[in-house]
């Protein structure tokens, strides 16, 4: 057993090495005290409005009409329990990742530590578009359904509403600004004033929606549902469009994410976030669900309006005065998926300054509210300008990259910790001027140490000096047949890149037959020889010591991980090229600003790597009983 270099620049075995260097699953809350802490706050109720109020947005209001009309017709319903089941499979994986390594990285955080900082930084920089476009998209839209609801854009003050500026050709929106300045100030309240003001503003919207089904069934029950009693049956673009309607009603799901970035505020999380988590996607697949049966119930699917299905489907049957609580209800729908949305981003650039690939600016935690206040401040104001200035449904795509990458990421970091869970300790390079001597380190670089002298072991105790240490992973049972993690990592690596070639060559329309056929079948065999792999393959108990323990763990694995990789990564090749290329520019600069910057200033530049094991000496608890 051995120290290493973790990847710094001094590191001449592989100059790219810093790509995989990880840390610590609790490296956040123990090395970061001295910038404050967040609140323990919250609870499930408070977990489940922010997972409902960000997951149900105004999409909601408009999607059931889109997917009914263009794909599923009076499958509809179908098609959202489909989703829902596909993102359940993400979810499960969240929850176990997010109960053995609570921080408010999610994702970010979770690839840090299983697959490596290279990853990480992509995931938690495709993050910070998603969440910062998908605010300024919900700001955008807060004006029109304010107008609806009020009856009409006349009826707002005219400095609210849109203004032309004619030297620059754009049209600006200052009362969308507005609105994620004040979410902005809300946010840096404090976490529970926040979340109290969620639940207040995602209860209105549940409501709205309760009525849109109770009414709604009532109407159905009189009228006697005549949209399935049409000649083309239930299917009538087939099952292929049910399937192809659920796709596109999967990304109405992706918003439970940001439950799992509020991991640090929960006062349980080992048992309240998995439990948030999967009771705010079920009960938003059960309205999802309960609302696409009484539309395409009370109207044939093909006289849905695709811009306003639902108020559309009561006023056709009399109820004109509904859409006044429709409208009502997707007002509020946008404003809690605004408060949704910029919840997390501020969480996600705390945790990425906290490990030092961003300024220490975002990391720190106002005293008095408990939150990232400067972060949260940045992250308002650059929504705010990009709502005010720019008219952002064109980049309404790009948000469901960085949801699809970070599912795609958890289902990977679930493989990891299942059959390879990390075993090694990354400790702080002071202790190699303090802790090893000249002829110690020589020994130690040639694995060359006496046979009569003990080996390595980290103490249980050491931690009091260096809190990289963990006692969970000092006393852990970390103990790996190298060849075996060798082999289990190339397997997982070539299930990824077997699910890249199917679902590409599945989706490229491009390739002649043969050639569409031949890939497919390149991928499927790499795929599923890679599943036999794994099947076969013992999990490794190291897991269960790994993180906190006694929380959720992912069952069916390696079934439910790879199916929910081959589900994120079929839709990610269907967003289109026009989507890619504005990511591929985002993930350019990222690409910069990690060379010239994250990577030099990384908190484990010159941290060093040592396997952690079971073996525990009380003797001494000294930085210099590393050395036995």
């Amino acid at each position: 057993m051995r120290f290493r270099k973790n990847g710094g620049e001094g590191s001449s075995s592989c100059s790219w090495r810093f790509l995989t260097r990880k840390k610590k699953f609790d490296s956040d809350v123990n090395n970061n005290s001295h910038n404050g802490q967040l609140a323990k706050e919250l609870s499930i109720p408070d977990l489940m409005a922010i997972g409902v109020g960000a997951t149900i947005g105004a999409g909601v209001y408009v999607l059931v009409g889109t997917v009914a009309r263009e794909h599923a017709g009076p499958a509809l319903p179908l098609s959202f329990m489909v989703a829902g089941i596909a993102a359940t499979l993400s979810a499960l994986c969240y929850a176990e990742l997010a109960s053995k390594c609570p921080s408010a990285g999610s994702a970010y955080h979770y690839a840090y530590v299983c697959v490596g900082e290279g990853v990480a930084w992509l995931i938690g920089w495709s993050l910070m578009l998603e969440y910062g476009v998908s605010g300024a998209v919900v700001a955008r839209g807060i004006t029109p359904n304010l107008a609806a609801l009020i009856g009409g854009v006349n009826n707002i003050p005219g400095f609210l509403s849109y203004q032309h500026i004619p030297w620059i050709d754009v049209d600006v929106d200052p009362l969308a600004a507005i609105v994620v300045l004040l979410v902005t100030w809300v946010l840096c309240t404090g976490i529970k004033e926040s979340t109290r003001i969620q639940s207040i503003v995602t209860s209105v919207n549940i409501c709205a929606l309760m009525f849109v089904i109770v009414a709604g069934g009532y109407l159905g029950f009189k009228t006697g549902w005549i949209g399935y009693q049409l000649p083309t049956g239930y299917f009538p673009f087939g099952v292929d469009g049910t399937v192809a309607g659920s796709a596109t009603a999967f990304l109405a799901y992706i918003g439970f994410d940001a439950v799992a970035c509020t991991a640090e505020e929960v006062k349980n999380p080992q048992r309240d976030l998995p439990l948030g988590i999967g009771a705010s996607l079920s009960l938003c697949c059960g309205l999802y669900m309960l609302v696409s049966i009484v539309i395409v119930g009370l109207v044939p699917y093909y006289d849905i309006n695709p811009d306003t299905p639902l108020s559309s489907a009561f006023a056709d049957n009399g109820m004109q005065w509904a859409a006044y609580i429709i409208n009502a209800g997707a007002f509020t729908a946008l404003c809690s998926s605004l408060l949704g949305g910029m919840l997390p981003q501020p969480r996600v650039l705390m945790t990425m300054a906290r490990d030092g690939l961003l300024p220490p600016f975002f990391s720190d935690i106002n005293e008095h509210s408990q939150v990232p206040v400067k972060s949260t401040i940045f992250t308002g104001l650059v929504a705010a300008v990009m709502a005010f200035f720019m008219d952002v449904s064109q980049l309404a795509g790009m948000v469901s990259v960085g949801a699809l990458l970070a599912f795609t990421t958890a289902a990977i970091s679930v493989l990891i910790l299942t059959y390879i869970p990390p075993n090694e300790v990354p400790l702080p390079p002071s202790i190699d001027s303090e802790s090893m001597d000249e002829y110690a380190w020589s020994h130690l670089e040639t694995n060359e140490i006496d046979a009569n002298k003990k080996p390595l072991v980290v103490k249980e105790d050491v931690s009091i000096y260096h809190p990289l240490i963990s006692k969970h992973l000092a006393i852990g049972n970390y103990v790996h047949d190298g060849n075996k993690r060798k082999i289990v990592g190339f397997v997982i690596a070539f299930i990824c890149l077997g699910v890249f070639i199917l679902t590409f060559a599945a989706s490229s329309t491009f390739f002649t037959s043969s050639i569409r056929f031949t890939l497919c079948g390149v991928g499927g065999a790499l795929l599923l020889s890679g599943f036999v792999f794994l099947k076969c393959t013992d999990k490794d108990d190291a897991r269960h010591n790994f993180g906190h323990s006694g929380g959720f763990t992912c069952p069916l694995v390696p079934l439910l991980p790879i199916t929910s990789i081959l589900i994120n990564s079929y839709l990610l090749i269907n967003l289109g090229g026009a989507t890619w290329l504005r990511v591929s520019v985002w993930l350019a600069i990222g690409v910069i600003v990690y060379v010239f910057y994250g990577r030099t200033h990384s908190s484990l530049r010159d941290a060093l790597n040592v396997k952690a094991t079971h073996e525990v000496d009380d003797t001494s608890c000294t930085p210099t009983s590393f050395l036995a």
